[in-house]
């Protein structure tokens, strides 16, 4: 029986409560359900092997209220993690404590990020459960977003790199010693007091003396191994720690035998002493732990440079002077002073003085922003030539650069869906090489009539060569070079489900306004009658649209500004709905609106008319300017095709993928911006509430959709598609719908995205492939295959060296991902 609490949601009076405790208390399984209306809870105490979270979610539903858990999700490092085995053993015992939504242990990151319900489980709880598996957990501080922690990687680099240099500092005089009589053209010279023929007892001890300060050094391979061993979920450390202690054992029994008489050594021959096998393996697993550190480092450098774009101080004005501080204690509402060539610490709005800054950091636009008092500012973007004042609005973990950190941290730690074959394997590797170990030496030792030194050799070298490292590896690797790389482009992917699914689209909804549009009414088109200037025009109407709210209106306004006109003052405006607007402009009353208001006014249109109806045709709003029962001129104002929007259509059929734009708008002018931009079909006059609704009915033809917008509006559509992709400047709802994030606002950067997608996928398949090949050929030749027909034994060291290359190799295979530049098609 478990006892949870779970918030209900919908209870407004005591009849609620009792509602919601019989619809619980019917349930088989239920022992006792409490309602406390006040906090809005219900206690349960019941059968949670019988009953499952959905079950009395349904329940409460079919009584009209809804039971939520109060999830939450944190972040832990894990210390003594090798391979994927101690992943899945973290996962596993975590997973198993009540309360666990989700439990997800990422090798390359060594993180684990659980989703937990608060209400009935706590973070020490975790903690305790990792520590009972084996390992550590040490939940991530909060501290400042961008502010990097002590970088335990790198201390673990330095610390392994060292056990290197003094592993082998012992180890070549021990292998010069061991294999120097062996070599095929008469040896090596030894010295006499060492002569194995002559000198065997003292020979032996001087390889154990060498071979000891190795196995001290590489102490930690048996402490992990044989405590996870003991605890019955054995990893890599413990067929490493099998393998060499069976060397070394070997190694000291015969030096046993020795001392006593019970063997002798011919002349010219040597012990089989194996001590040179237990010290070259440790030596090179340590080395190929130190480049799997270092290439791990590497897949990591997208965060350390977004991390290292914040200054690490601020200017900030306190009781009336200015004071510099550390970033971290820069509150909310507090005035900042920026000086030219510096980094805005935080995000901000303007109240004093006037600057352009460079913002490419986060649109990707070279060219500098110019900022005044009201404008927007955005942390680690870079002022340029003006000094400023601002006001902090976000700070610490709440800033753009902050939260872009996050995406691509909690991408980073996530998995994709494709990993799910590797744990499978990955959970009983580890068990199945001991036994096909143990069995290859006794087969060989019964069956084959080989020597016990024989036999153990076989049963080390497959206790070494197994690598469960490289299947563990093979995909987080990929995804943290892949998504660190999408940030780098400003695609910011949140999950490893959304890279693999990405790779799957066949068709692309684009929203219109604001996506494929700028989503800004600009003039496009001024015609004067003969007589008056385009400027005269323009100024006119802009004068008469100074008191309407309408966007045609504004743009009308902004294109006069833009052009330094001076515009004189308007009285007596009125605005008539389906029409257009008068106005009284130096005595005289102006006409500004569509045909049929014109015709009111008794304004001939002429040739005019068919000028509009051709800019219609174009996608373009046309109004007319009239005055005294005359025509003055056309204006068109539309809503601008962004620069990129056709580049990215062509882009996206180049990889043989359907677009598809879904608007508001009304057919014609729907189908004027499609055609110059390339879309294949449109999908027009579709009201806000049905857009999810249409996304659906292309999933349900058997289409893999992606849905691309910016507004509120798009977000239930956003969700409802395979892959949700927002554009960086839309709206928050937006943003939180999506699964992918164009930062920069390029509709070029949808192709990125899967173009990314794509050669993540593919990079993952080949680490796969080669991880399972090495195994399964390396596996059978360390068992002696290759020995049944004649051919070579694999010695214990190659195996050791061997299994530290599979792991390399993987990640420097997902390192050529750091190459991937955004392709033509």
């Amino acid at each position: 029986m478990a006892k949870e609490n779970y918030a209900v949601e919908g209870m407004t009076c005591a009849t609620c409560a009792l509602t919601v405790e019989k619809a619980l208390g019917k349930l088989d399984g239920v022992d006792q359900a409490s309602v406390n209306l006040a906090n809005e809870t219900v206690s349960l105490v019941y059968d949670n092997q019988a009953l499952s979270f959905a079950d009395l979610e349904a329940a409460v539903e079919k009584a009209g209220y809804r039971l939520v858990r109060d999830l939450k999700m944190e972040t832990f490092d894990i210390e003594g993690m090798t391979c994927a085995t101690c992943a899945l053993t973290v996962e596993k015992a975590v997973g198993k404590l009540v309360g666990v939504e989700e439990a997800s242990v990422n090798l390359a990151t060594e993180k684990l990020t659980v989703t937990y319900d608060g209400q009935n489980l706590y973070p020490s709880q975790i903690v305790e459960a990792v520590t009972k598996a084996g390992y550590q957990a040490l939940p991530q501080t909060e501290a400042t977003s961008t502010e990097p922690a002590p970088d335990r990687q790198e201390m673990q680099t330095k610390e392994l790199w060292i056990r290197f240099v003094w592993s082998a500092v012992f180890t070549l005089p021990l292998l010069y010693l061991a294999m120097g009589p062996m070599l095929p053209w008469g040896g090596l010279p030894l010295p006499a007091f060492l002569n194995p023929a002559h000198q065997s007892v003292r020979y032996a001890l001087t390889q154990l003396a060498l071979t000891l300060p190795v196995v001290y050094l590489g102490r930690s391979f048996y402490i992990r191994g044989f405590k996870n061993l003991l605890a019955g979920h054995p990893n890599m450390d413990s067929l490493i720690a099998i393998g060499t202690s069976a060397a070394l054992l070997q190694g000291i029994i015969m030096t046993g035998l020795l001392a006593r008489g019970k063997i002798t050594v011919h002349h010219g021959g040597h012990p089989e002493l194996y001590f040179e096998s237990a010290a070259v393996i440790l030596t090179l697993i340590t080395l190929g732990k130190y480049m799997e550190m270092v290439s791990k480092g590497r897949t990591s450098q997208a965060i350390k440079q977004l991390m290292g774009l914040a200054p690490k101080t601020a200017r900030v004005i306190r009781n009336g002077a200015e004071v510099q501080i550390p970033l971290e204690q820069v509150l909310v509402g507090e005035l900042l002073v920026v000086r030219p060539g510096e980094k805005i610490p935080v995000d901000g709005q303007v109240v004093e003085g006037r600057s352009t800054v460079d913002e490419s950091m986060l649109t990707g636009e070279s060219l500098p922003v110019a900022k005044e008092a009201g404008s927007s500012v955005v942390g680690a973007s870079i002022n340029k030539n003006g000094s400023f004042t601002f006001r902090a609005t976000k700070v610490g973990k709440d800033t753009t650069l902050s939260q872009i950190i996050q995406l691509v941290q909690e991408a980073q730690g996530s998995k994709a869906p494709i990993a799910k074959l590797a744990d499978q394997v990955s959970a009983v590797f580890v068990p199945i090489v001991m036994g096909l170990s143990l069995l290859s030496g006794l087969a060989w030792f019964f069956l084959g009539q080989e020597s016990w030194i024989f036999s153990l050799s076989i049963l080390i070298s497959v206790l070494v060569i197994a690598c469960p490292c490289a299947l563990g590896l093979a995909t987080p690797t990929a995804i943290m070079v892949g998504t660190g790389k999408g940030a780098e482009y400003g695609v910011l992917i949140k999950s490893g489900d959304a890279l693999e699914e990405a790779k799957k689209i066949q068709t692309i909804v684009f929203d219109k306004t604001g996506t494929i549009t700028e989503g800004k009414p600009t003039v496009t088109d001024l015609m004067a009658v003969q007589g008056i200037s385009e400027e005269e025009l323009l100024r006119l109407a802009a004068a008469a649209e100074q008191g309407s709210e309408h966007p045609l209106g504004e743009a009308i306004v902004e294109s006069a500004k833009a052009r330094k006109l001076e515009l004189p003052k308007l009285s007596d405006f009125t605005a008539v709905s389906g029409f257009g607007i008068s106005a009284n402009i130096e005595g005289q009353t102006l006409y500004l609106g569509n045909s049929k208001w014109m015709v009111q006014q008794g304004i001939e249109l002429g040739d005019f008319e068919q000028q509009a109806q051709a800019l219609s045709a174009q996608g373009k709003t046309p109004m007319y300017v009239g005055q005294h029962q005359q025509l003055l001129g056309l204006i068109a104002v539309a809503d601008t095709i962004k620069e990129t929007s056709r580049e990215a259509i062509a882009l996206l059929h180049g990889m043989g993928i359907e677009t598809i734009m879904l608007t508001g708008d009304n057919q014609l002018t729907a189908q004027a911006i499609a055609k110059q931009v390339g879309i294949d079909r449109v999908l027009s006059d579709v009201l806000p509430e049905d857009k999810a609704r249409e996304v659906k009915k292309l999933q349900e033809a058997g289409r893999h959709v992606a849905m691309v917008g910016d507004g509120i509006n798009d977000a239930p559509a956003l969700a409802q598609a395979h892959i949700g992709m927002a554009i960086g400047n839309g709206t928050d709802v937006a943003i939180e719908s999506a699964d992918i994030v164009l930062m920069r606002n390029r509709l070029t950067d949808v192709a990125t995205a899967i173009q990314l997608s794509r050669a993540t996928i593919r990079n993952i398949q080949q680490n796969l492939f080669w991880a399972f090949a090495y195994n399964v050929i390396g596996i059978p030749v360390a068992m002696g295959l290759l020995h049944v027909f004649g051919g070579p034994l694999l010695d214990p060291m190659l195996a050791g060296a061997a299994m530290s290359l599979s792991s390399v190799s993987v990640l420097l295979n997902a390192l050529r991902l750091k190459g991937f530049k955004p392709g033509k098609s």
